[in-house]
């Protein structure tokens, strides 16, 4: 018996191994479920970014941080990785380069959406 049940927790442990966690988590808002990152703070668009590409410049990105991805993150369905203008890499979600606001200061806060008519939330599928 102790077999069994040893076996079946290696199984288990070892199937989880393979699955990648999301880098984002979902919130609900009034305005329907978006993604944040894993402190909560909401993630971002800019409409002016190409597919895998980021082109919000240094002074750009003063404003709207990156939402960091290491070398090694790994892509997994809608999710990718890009490598930024400055050799470090950022999350993208469905392409599209991800960054958060620096004047949402707590979590669940959503003042960068519509900035510019250039930045919107991320929504949740």
């Amino acid at each position: 018996m102790k077999r069994i049940a040893f076996g079946l927790a290696a199984l288990l442990v070892t199937t989880g191994m393979g699955f990648a966690a999301a880098p984002a988590m979902t919130a609900k808002t009034p305005s329907g479920n978006v993604y944040t990152d894993m402190k909560g703070m909401t993630l971002y668009t800019f409409d002016k970014d190409e597919a895998g590409k980021s082109n919000c410049d240094k002074k750009c990105q003063a404003e709207w941080p990156t939402f960091k991805a290491s070398a090694t993150s790994k892509a997994e369905g809608d999710w990718s990785v890009v490598k930024n203008n400055d050799g470090t890499y950022m999350w993208a979600y469905e392409g599209k380069p991800l960054y958060t606001y620096v004047d949402d200061k707590k979590a669940g806060d959503m003042t960068g959406d519509g900035h510019s008519d250039m930045w919107h939330v991320v929504k949740a599928k």
